[in-house]
């Protein structure tokens, strides 16, 4: 098993132009096209977590190459 940093943009309901970068690691023993397939469970909590909050966009990335664009 390795990490997985799954980065997701958020933006406020309020201020729709308020966005910032979060990040979620989870463990996974598979690739990065894995975590697309599995992280709507992630993404969902988060938005449960965070109910004044949109996710915009997001992407999985190894956690020591996150600045790399996918």
């Amino acid at each position: 098993m390795q990490l997985i940093d799954l980065i997701l943009l958020a933006c406020s309901l309020a201020n729709p132009t308020a966005c910032h970068e979060h990040h979620v690691l989870f463990e996974s023993a598979g690739s990065l096209q894995s975590c697309t397939m599995r992280a709507q469970p992630y993404l969902a909590q988060w938005v449960g977590e965070h109910p004044n909050f949109r996710v915009a966009r997001w992407h999985c990335a190894w956690p020591d190459q996150e600045d790399e664009k996918i």
